[in-house]
C-alpha cells in the first residue's frame, strides 16, 4: 500500500502528451517538414520566456504559414519581429530571435539541404548528433535536448541525458528513470510529465535550469 501514489503517479506521467503533440506536430510522420516544426518550437522553447509565450508565437508562425526554412527566409526580418512575435508576446527578445532563426534556416539550407533527416543522416552517433544540432547560431545544450528527447522514439541516435531538473523531480517522485527503457515513447512521455511537474515542486522555467 505505501508504493501506490507512486504508482499512480508514474502512471499518470507516462501517459502525459508529448510538447510537439499539443502544436498538432506528428514527429512519427518522420517527414522533413513535422521535424522542422519541431525544430522551430524547440527554438522557442529553449528562450528565457514562459512556455506560453513560446507556445503563442510557434502559433503565430504556423498562422502565417511560416513553418519551412525557405518559407521564413523570405518573410525576412521585419516580418518575423512584426507581427510573428509580437502576436506571440515574444518581445523581450524578439530581435535576436528573429535574426538567430533566420541563421539557423540559413545554415539548416546550406549545410544539409534544409533537411534536419539529411543532419541525423550524416551524424556518426548520439554525440555528433548533438554536436551538430549546437553549432547552429544560437542553439545550445538545452535547445538540443528540447529536440531531441522527443525523437527518442524516432531517431536513432536521439537520445539526451535526462536533464539534471528531471532527473531531480523523478527522485522526489521516487520515479527510477533507469528502470525504463529511454529511446522509447513512454519514456519521452514520461520526460515530458516530469517537465510539467516542475511548478509544483518550485522549478520554473525548466529550459535553463540545467
Amino acid at each position: 500500500m505505501a508504493h501506490a501514489p507512486e504508482t499512480a503517479a508514474l502512471a499518470r506521467l507516462r501517459r502525459s502528451r508529448l510538447y510537439s503533440e499539443e502544436l498538432g506536430i506528428e514527429l512519427a510522420r518522420g517527414d522533413d517538414k513535422e521535424l522542422f516544426k519541431w525544430f522551430l518550437a524547440s527554438i522557442l522553447f529553449g528562450h528565457r520566456i514562459s512556455e506560453t509565450i513560446a507556445r503563442h508565437t510557434y502559433e503565430a508562425f504556423a498562422r502565417y504559414e511560416l513553418l519551412e526554412p525557405r518559407r521564413i527566409l523570405a518573410a525576412g526580418w521585419d516580418f518575423l519581429v512584426n507581427p510573428i512575435m509580437r502576436e506571440g508576446g515574444f518581445v523581450r527578445y524578439d530581435e535576436k530571435t528573429s535574426r538567430q532563426i533566420l541563421r539557423v534556416c540559413e545554415q539548416l539550407i546550406a549545410d544539409y539541404g534544409g533537411s534536419l533527416t539529411w543532419l541525423h543522416a550524416q551524424a556518426k552517433n548520439a554525440r555528433d548528433l548533438e554536436t551538430r544540432l549546437m553549432s547552429f547560431y544560437g542553439v545550445g545544450p538545452v535547445t538540443t535536448n528540447i529536440f531531441l528527447r522527443e525523437l527518442r522514439p524516432y531517431w536513432k541516435k536521439a537520445d539526451p541525458e535526462p536533464l539534471p531538473v528531471v532527473r531531480s523531480l523523478a527522485r522526489r517522485l521516487g520515479v527510477d528513470l533507469a528502470a525504463h527503457r529511454r529511446k522509447t515513447l513512454g519514456f519521452a512521455r514520461l520526460e515530458a510529465g516530469l517537465i510539467r511537474r516542475r511548478r509544483e515542486s518550485g522549478e520554473h522555467r525548466l529550459q535553463r535550469r540545467t
